[in-house]
């Protein structure tokens, strides 16, 4: 029931990336207006995850679920129908928010839901693999519905769905919330959009166009504005009580999913690059190809729930996920463009597999410690966590290939180019791949060739960089987290604030 929201949530991340040659046809925008129809979407999710995080655990959960649905289907229907750039780019930054409430508010219901330590792994595992599998299931979803349908309809396919949560969830979600929240804290909320909003567009800018003043100036920005969110919850009712923040049971799991987030999402931008622009396969083919990798979830999602049950240590199980993760880097490193497709999707269902692990237990470990009434707020907070990681992880993972194949490509081209062909062929191995078919077969190829060669040693060079931020990673889950044991409903006093916890309906 709760899985529902995070699959749409997580699709509309990459639902429209089948549809651009679609929307630029009916509503032409321009290339900046294009780049906010898919960016503002993230933008606005991550600003308001803290708000809506703390909205969440004052007026209730399910309350708060509830006006989330009805946000997120009204959005996916002006999504639909929009006769404009601009009311597309409106209508998805109001999925965003919608988006905003449903994530954390879900697992601040699994928290007050299931209250048995075990039955709440079960339910974290399948609510991390939901979130992961509607992210590769969005483009897939939009090139079937786009053989058939207009573009439109890879919006409406979210009104069933939001339908059915209207229905059920008045009916099997028991309501939660914090009695004793104090009045809603219009600057905090303002403070933590105005932070989060700057770093992640500059970050994004970063991994997109390169270094300038202005990116380093939106994250300067940014840090400076966190800063003072960070000090006005030094107050006496702060929207994130910092104490809370300075246990390791809750710090560690956000720098434990920020580690995972970065490595995963920076990778499997590349790894669609590489089954369309390397191997010239169609996005749809590609698409499909990419859901192989997901069988890593399925795999290592219920071992690490049943381990956890056994009682292996989460620290070890952590560990053992950034472990698959370096082993899947390692892979990739055997990966050349005349390779077989299955050294690169091998790669990639190690590296979900592995990661994923660590997801679900960070999850696992900071819902089953932060107090039931402060549930969402955290949960906010580790996906707030999670959202700068893999924004960090694009930009510098894209940078760092990027300069390698720029390096490497401008020694090997064949003379003769034109300036215009070759400078196309030094920016992304997208415009080699269009330069290429425009020459004589023979100077085509010479240029693909360099070209697919330069950008596979620039993933092989991020992929050495990952192993060591996740050996780093290793050492960190087997050390910092060695010592965290939280028991469900019997967390340290310490923090646990005072304020009994109100379920309005019985636990089902």
């Amino acid at each position: 029931m709760l899985l529902l929201p995070l699959l749409l949530v997580s699709m509309d991340v990459s639902v429209l990336y089948f549809a651009v040659p679609y929307i630029s046809e009916e509503i032409s925008p321009s290339s900046t207006e294009q780049l906010w129809m898919f960016d503002i979407y993230g933008f606005v999710l991550a600003g308001t995850l803290l708000t809506m995080g703390w909205l969440g655990d004052r007026i209730g959960r399910r309350k708060l679920l509830l006006i989330g649905t009805v946000g997120f289907g009204l959005a996916s229907v002006a999504a639909a129908y929009a006769s404009s750039p601009l009311m597309l780019i409106i209508a998805r930054g109001v999925l965003g928010i919608a988006g905003a409430v449903l994530t954390p508010t879900t697992a601040g219901l699994i928290r007050n839901m299931f209250h048995d330590e075990k039955q709440r792994q079960t339910a974290v595992a399948i609510w991390t693999g939901g979130l992961a599998g509607g992210i590769g299931l969005g483009p897939v979803m939009s090139g079937l519905l786009l053989e058939h349908f207009w573009w439109g309809s890879v919006f409406l396919v979210n009104l069933p769905f939001m339908a059915m949560l209207l229905i059920l969830t008045p009916l099997l979600v028991p309501e939660s919330r914090d009695p004793n929240a104090g009045r809603f804290d219009w600057i905090s909320s303002f403070l933590s959009l105005a932070a989060i909003l700057p770093i992640i567009y500059g970050i994004k800018e970063w991994a997109a166009n390169g270094v300038n003043g202005t990116r380093i100036g939106a994250i300067a920005v940014g840090v400076v504005i966190g800063l003072l969110f960070v000090l006005r919850q030094r107050r006496p009712d702060p929207m994130i009580d910092l104490k809370l923040l300075g246990r390791r049971e809750i710090n560690g799991p956000v720098f434990s999913k920020m580690i995972a987030m970065f490595c995963l999402v920076g990778m499997s931008a590349f790894t669609a690059q590489y089954l369309q622009s390397v191997y010239g396969l169609t996005p749809l083919v590609a698409g499909l190809w990419s859901l192989l990798p997901s069988a890593g979830v399925s795999i290592t999602t219920p071992i690490v729930t049943i381990l956890l049950k056994k009682g292996v240590h989460r620290s070890i199980l952590v560990s053992v996920g950034y472990v698959i993760g370096i082993a899947a880097f390692a892979v990739l490193t055997l990966a050349t463009p005349d390779s077989g497709i299955w050294v690169i999707l091998l790669s990639a269902g190690m590296l979900a597999g592995g990661l994923v692990i660590v997801m679900t237990l960070a999850t696992e470990l900071l819902v089953g410690s932060a107090p039931p009434e402060r549930a969402s707020i955290a949960a906010a907070t580790l996906e707030t966590g999670a959202q700068l990681g893999g924004a960090l992880g694009l930009a510098v993972m894209g940078s760092v290939a990027g300069a390698v194949y720029r390096d490497e490509v401008v020694g090997a081209l064949p003379n003769g180019l034109s300036e215009s062909a070759t400078g196309a062929v030094e920016q992304t191995l997208g415009g080699a791949v269009a330069v290429s078919g425009q020459l004589p077969k023979e100077i085509g190829d010479a240029v693909l060739g360099a070209a697919r060669e330069a950008f596979t040693n620039g993933v092989q060079t991020t992929a050495y960089m990952c192993m060591a931020l996740l050996a780093a990673g290793t050492v960190f889950a087997a050390t910092y987290l060695r010592k965290v044991n939280v028991r469900p409903d019997a967390v340290n006093p310490d923090l646990i604030v005072d304020a009994p916890v109100l379920q309005d309906a019985p636990l089902r």
